[in-house]
């Protein structure tokens, strides 16, 4: 267990701590790594992790942290849609909103399925709250969403179960430089998702300020 440990030491928690905290603690996680405050590649760890220490619970693992994925997924999609097109373009850059239209046009369902399935650094949420802004219909937000983590978190809970301990080797072994990376990939992206979230918030209270004067100067 000494790699193990060593590996959960690079997100800064003791091994027993995650042990303890288990599948839900995983599910609690997941959500708040979807819901606009994202700490790329920590939920695929903790599922290696905890599916190399105990390999016939990587499909529970897998399913926990799918689960709470989507939740936290499912808030991020209302806060979009919350702020539809216009919270988007008033507070995000216009290149990039525009890659992110051209991506849901050409793709729709794979929008937010392809992006849910690939590994980090990738960040997905842009994605879920491009599909609220553009109104993807929510069943089929939750299918892609769904289907996408469950295939990337099945995939990481197998690969634990086979080549655990090896994996979590090359963890103890590179773990310095696995530390920089993640904390800096993750300072980023919370500070990124903080105020991205603020912005939409501002935008959404934009809205509903200037819905209220028009209604006002109707009367």
């Amino acid at each position: 267990m000494r790699g193990l440990a060593s590996a959960t030491w690079l997100l800064g928690l003791d091994w027993k701590l995650v042990h303890h905290l288990g599948g839900m603690g995983l599910a609690v996680l997941a959500m708040l790594d979807s819901f606009l405050v994202p700490v790329p590649g920590s939920i695929d760890l903790f599922t290696i992790v905890l599916s190399a220490a105990q390999p016939g619970w990587w499909p529970y693992y897998a399913a926990l942290a799918t689960i709470g994925s989507m939740t936290g997924g499912w808030m991020t999609y209302r806060v979009g849609r919350a702020g539809g097109k216009q919270g988007l373009e008033r507070r995000l850059p216009k290149q990039r909103i525009e890659k992110l239209y051209r991506w849901f046009e050409r793709w729709g369902f794979g929008a937010v399925f392809f992006p849910a399935l690939m590994p980090p650094p990738v960040p997905i949420v842009p994605f879920l709250l491009g599909a609220g802004a553009l109104n993807l219909k929510p069943s089929r937000f939750l299918l892609a969403l769904g289907l996408g983590r469950m295939a990337r978190f099945s995939i990481a809970g197998a690969i634990a179960t086979v080549y655990g301990e090896q994996v979590i080797r090359f963890f103890q072994a590179n773990y310095w430089w696995m530390l920089l990376a993640l904390a800096g990939t993750s300072v980023a992206a919370i500070v990124s998702g903080i105020l991205l979230r603020k912005k939409l918030a501002q935008a959404i209270g934009s809205q509903k300020v200037s819905g209220n004067q028009a209604e006002s100067s109707a009367a």
